[in-house]
């Protein structure tokens, strides 16, 4: 498994790329292009901002634990986390996930005893029984929890008190972990992995920092020199990175 460190140095090297691509389609070893690296990551940055906003397959849904600490109901989730769609606790209901009663079919025999055996023992009628009995018990001790979620300060709040278990001080000890259901972005290295996100991404950016430069160089005509001076395309830069940039978001109405 990639450690954290060799998933930044793959994006460094994803994004490093891409600031080359742009570099040599804008001319650069031929001409003097004005950009610096800070417009570069600029272009990059946007692109996949873009690309978040308006691609489907920028989101992933994925699964995710939090502890519950004792008398605490408000949790801020990491800026990554889009929505919250469920909250799921360990047990069918109780003060605490450690009391709390537990039932898992495949370790604890469930599934060979009413399952595998049906004919002689009992069958699908008992464990479709016991499943639902879990359900009324969870609505009736406080197994399925209420929650409210705000997606600008990614604030999660349970509506429910966990009470304390012990004397003292909450501590991450006494916490209950459940589980989250949650949709939330892919990160930049996924992104820039991606076949079919990377070469999207690519192209935004390259005519991002077109439009940046047509920009700056739009604030001058031309350069003073002999023979009449150079006349600078700054306006012709930005009508086709207009055009290209209206194209690219057209592709992902269609196919993202």
């Amino acid at each position: 498994m990639a450690s954290i460190e060799d998933l930044d140095n793959t994006k460094a090297e994803l994004r490093s790329r891409i600031h080359d691509y742009i570099r040599l389609r804008l001319g650069d070893l031929m001409v003097d292009v004005e950009l610096d690296t800070e417009h570069y990551n600029m272009a990059v940055d946007q692109a996949i901002l873009r690309y978040r906003q308006r691609a489907q397959n920028a989101t992933e849904e994925s699964y995710a634990f939090l502890d519950l600490l004792p008398e605490t109901q408000e949790y801020i989730l990491p800026a990554e986390v889009m929505e919250v769609r469920q909250v799921f606790r360990r047990g069918i209901g109780s003060v605490s996930g450690t009391t709390a009663s537990q039932f898992e079919p495949f370790s604890s025999g469930y599934l060979n005893t009413y399952m595998l055996v049906a004919g002689r023992v009992g069958g699908l009628t008992n464990y479709e029984l016991f499943v639902d009995y879990q359900k009324l018990a969870m609505k009736m001790f406080g197994g399925f929890m209420n929650y409210t979620w705000n997606k600008t300060t990614k604030k999660l709040t349970i509506i429910r008190k966990m009470p304390y278990q012990s004397t003292g001080a909450a501590t991450t000890e006494d916490a209950e972990a459940c589980l989250l259901w949650i949709y939330n972005y892919k990160p930049d290295w996924m992104l820039l992995n991606d076949y079919m996100a990377f070469p999207w991404v690519q192209e935004y950016a390259y005519s991002f920092a077109k439009r940046t430069l047509g920009e700056a160089r739009s604030k001058f005509a031309s350069i003073a020199g002999p023979q009449g001076g150079t006349q600078l395309n700054g306006t012709a830069l930005i009508a086709e990175a207009k055009e290209e940039l209206t194209d690219l978001e057209e592709q992902l109405k269609r196919f993202q």
